[in-house]
């Protein structure tokens, strides 16, 4: 069992100022002890944002929450199984007429190959995800 961690709850921790260990602690309080960790994708949206901020300030925040997330956690790759998976729920679910955003899709895909559970602020897309466990914080 482990929980993949979308990066809606990362950028959200990271916003409010949280650090790190506060985000996984109250993570694990509500989903009990189990590993908690981002995909490689859920990093790159992260990573994303903070080189977009406005002010230095800003800017360094986010690269020390980024550091203390790599110190902290694994961070899951994008595997070619991970990939095929991918290609495989895409296709099924566009040809019913399903469109899953493509960070949602492959964030997904990984927490499926792991059989984990995706972790998120917004779980509208991830539902869209046949057999897909997902849980709101």
């Amino acid at each position: 069992m482990g929980l993949i961690l979308d990066s809606s709850i990362l950028i959200a921790a990271e916003r409010q100022g949280q650090n790190v260990a506060d985000l996984l602690r109250r993570i694990l309080v509500l989903e009990g002890n189990q590993e908690a960790a981002p995909s490689a994708v859920a990093l790159v949206e992260l990573a994303h944002g903070i080189h977009r901020a406005n002010t230095p300030q800003v800017r360094t925040r986010g690269e020390e929450f980024i550091q203390e997330l790599l110190a902290d956690v694994p961070v899951y790759p994008l595997t070619h199984q991970i990939a095929l998976l991918a290609g495989k729920i895409d296709g099924e679910r566009q040809g019913q007429g399903i469109k899953i955003p493509f960070q949602d899709l492959l964030i997904g895909a990984t927490a499926a190959h792991l059989g984990y559970t995706v972790i998120t602020g917004n779980p509208r897309h991830f539902r869209l995800m046949p057999g897909l466990d997902v849980k709101q914080l």
